[in-house]
């Protein structure tokens, strides 16, 4: 954290830095763990059914499954050849992407930008089919095959007009979500309450909290919300995606981003912690490839 952010990063080494009041609760599941074990752990942690698993290192969505019961924890840790995360559904519905900058010599943060992330969510007109209803949708129809893993014994079933049923539980562009620009909304109060969350956690200087809450105001005021992730030094701006913006845009605000970064990097070096050598650069680069193509073919 103290350079900027992490590499490789682990999620559950970033949930230990945080206040356990501001993220679900969350366990680790070792790789190559016996099933026995597995639920012996889930039952000492108390997570209820249904919960999300996800990878210890993640990579944009992949192998993100909502698990509905022991048979699909069971698959699931069966399928899994990296550690992984077991973690409590969080029960807001609305989810944004908050960038947070402070610089080590400033008493203050800031939030530099927000996005808003509009799920893949279907409504019924008590005709179509939900494999209709996905097809009716370009950006859902390339969703296709990986919805039809959770849901392709109801592709045949009829959504009554006007339930709308969320296909991907997660807020990932890569895996249908769609990214929205709402850094409008960022406010003095908004300033304050993410800045005040920060603070708690050790050496954070800048990085993106993915981020659900109940109400826009409730989350202008620190309350009823929860941190989904926090990611570092690899993190974007990821309001850049919003398809209003241009690429002169997205270049505009990586560079402003990269310059926040660097500035921070330079500061925390000056307080006596070291740069990354290349040595652990290239081990933490090995380490994410290796990783990624693990889950990547999940």
């Amino acid at each position: 954290m103290k350079n900027g952010g992490f590499m490789a990063e682990s999620k559950k080494e970033i949930y230990d830095i945080i206040p356990q009041k501001y993220y679900p609760k969350t366990e680790l599941i070792k790789e190559n763990n016996d099933f026995e074990k597995v639920t012996t752990i889930l039952s000492a942690t108390q997570i209820q059914f249904p919960f999300i698993a996800k990878p210890d290192i993640g990579l944009r969505g992949s192998a993100v499954k909502k698990i509905h019961n022991l048979e699909e924890l069971k698959t699931y840790n069966q399928s899994a050849n990296f550690d992984y995360l077991i973690q409590d559904l969080i029960p807001y519905s609305n989810e944004v992407g908050i960038f947070y900058v402070r610089f080590p010599n400033e008493k203050k943060g800031k939030v530099t930008g927000i996005v808003g992330k509009e799920y893949v969510i279907i409504e019924g007109n008590g005709t179509q089919t939900i494999e209709q209803l996905i097809r009716a949708n370009p950006r859902f129809e390339l969703q296709l095959e990986n919805i039809r893993k959770d849901f392709g014994n109801r592709f045949d079933e009829v959504l009554e007009n006007g339930k709308k049923l969320n296909l991907v539980p997660y807020g990932n562009h890569a895996r249908g979500a769609k990214f929205i620009d709402v850094s409008h909304l960022i406010t003095d109060k908004l300033h304050q309450s993410i800045d005040e969350m920060c603070q708690e956690i050790h050496e954070f200087y800048f990085g993106r909290l993915d981020v659900m809450y109940d109400s826009w105001s409730d989350l202008e005021a620190g309350i009823n919300y929860s941190i989904v992730e926090i990611n570092g030094a690899a993190s974007e701006p990821t309001h850049i995606y919003d398809p209003k913006h241009s690429i002169f845009f997205a270049w505009k605000e990586l560079a402003r981003h990269i310059t926040y970064m660097y500035k921070i990097s330079v500061q925390n070096h000056k307080r006596g912690f070291p740069y990354l050598s290349h040595k652990e650069g290239m081990h933490q680069y090995k380490l994410h490839l290796e990783q990624s193509n693990k889950i990547v073919n999940f």
